[in-house]
């Protein structure tokens, strides 16, 4: 009796196990085919990825024929794509300073359209029809569109690229916000000056055929001085540089004659007027004497030793050339303390045009 019974224990016992097996076996199919599918996105993907970029989850997501864009790891490090940002973070923070806005990040803080709607107001001296505070993603778009349209209606008959969209801005999409500022500050003239060649590479995730592809591309953000203020009408230097460049050593002597008139009365002279004006210590001096009186010394470095120092003094001068009833310099004090020469001619020659005739 007890012979029969055994079959029957191991059939229940071979059926348990079988059906245990049988999940287990599924379960390490399936887990099989999901590693295998995505082994075959990654070696689709991974010979085009630069290092240290990373297919977002969202990707997955991306309709047909759909793309994303991001920045290259590698060029968020770069020194003049960094500079760029600090240029136009500064010239923000400058231009809505009576509205007690601060910029810190252009990311996040440029994201839901109101830092560009108060910048492009104040630029434009257009009120635009917005709801001053929209928390709601939707609210924020509808603001990023109503900026953006107005922006482009502006820039668009002169020639610019529409490199920016409510999505891309909305996204927090770097390369898309920088862009839109460059072209509003190139538009408008604003008294910055913009890093030269400034370019940063972007990895584009596209969807075709249910299959995600990436490449990376390079966007130029900026070019030379001259071509992205070409499209306005340049100012007496620009033309004395461009149409007589031999009559360069005329005008260096002669703005030589002009600052050495002034600082000889403190028995300072000037002999090589791009290196002895880079600390910015001749430049405040001489703004004192030009304006006729006396800079505190604890107002600036005297003997500066750092960049940084360096470049307060250059920013102070301006700023007395400013109090003076002159526009603010196109040059940036980096240029100067950098001995960029053209920089710090234009500077002393925009001072030689307002004080030639003073004594």
């Amino acid at each position: 009796m007890s012979g029969p019974a055994q079959p029957a224990k191991m059939k229940k016992d071979e059926s348990f196990l079988g059906k245990f097996g049988g999940t287990l076996v599924r379960r390490k199919k399936s887990k099989e085919v999901s590693d295998l599918h995505e082994e075959g996105k990654n070696a689709i993907n991974a010979p085009m990825l630069p290092s240290g970029t990373d297919i977002h989850p969202e990707d997955t997501l991306l309709e047909e024929n759909a793309e994303r864009i991001m920045l290259d790891p590698t060029s968020r490090e770069n020194l003049k794509f960094k500079d760029l940002l600090k240029v136009l973070i500064d010239w923000i923070n400058g231009e809505l300073e009576e509205d007690r806005i601060i910029v810190k990040d252009l990311e996040e803080d440029c994201y839901d359209g109101q830092v560009l709607q108060k910048l492009f107001e104040k630029l434009s001296g257009r009120k635009l029809n917005v709801a001053e505070v929209t928390q709601s993603e939707i609210g924020q778009k509808q603001k990023l569109q109503t900026v953006l349209e107005a922006v482009n209606e502006l820039l668009r008959p002169h020639g610019w690229t529409i490199e920016w969209s409510v999505d891309s801005i909305h996204s927090k999409n770097l390369v898309a916000i920088v862009y839109l500022l460059v072209a509003l500050a190139v538009h408008f003239q604003v008294p910055i000056r913009l890093p030269e060649h400034v370019s940063a590479k972007v990895v584009v995730v596209k969807k075709r055929e249910g299959i995600l592809q990436t490449a990376l591309v390079t966007k130029e953000l900026t070019s030379t001085t001259e071509m992205m203020m070409g499209r306005f009408e340049r100012d007496a230097f620009d033309t004395l540089l461009d149409h007589a460049p031999d009559k360069l050593n005329v005008v260096k002597t002669s703005l030589i004659t002009f600052v050495n008139k002034h600082l000889n009365k403190l028995n300072l002279e000037v002999t090589e007027l791009e290196s002895q004006f880079a600390d910015g210590v001749y430049l405040i001096l001489l703004m004192g004497l030009l304006e006729n009186y006396f800079v505190p010394l604890y107002n600036f470095f005297l003997t500066p030793e750092s960049f940084e120092q360096k470049v307060h003094n250059v920013a102070f001068a301006f700023e007395l050339m400013q109090d003076g009833g002159l526009k603010k310099p196109k040059a940036r004090p980096e240029d100067v303390v950098n001995l960029n020469l053209k920089s710090t001619l234009r500077v002393l020659y925009n001072l030689f045009t307002n004080y030639k005739n003073s004594d």
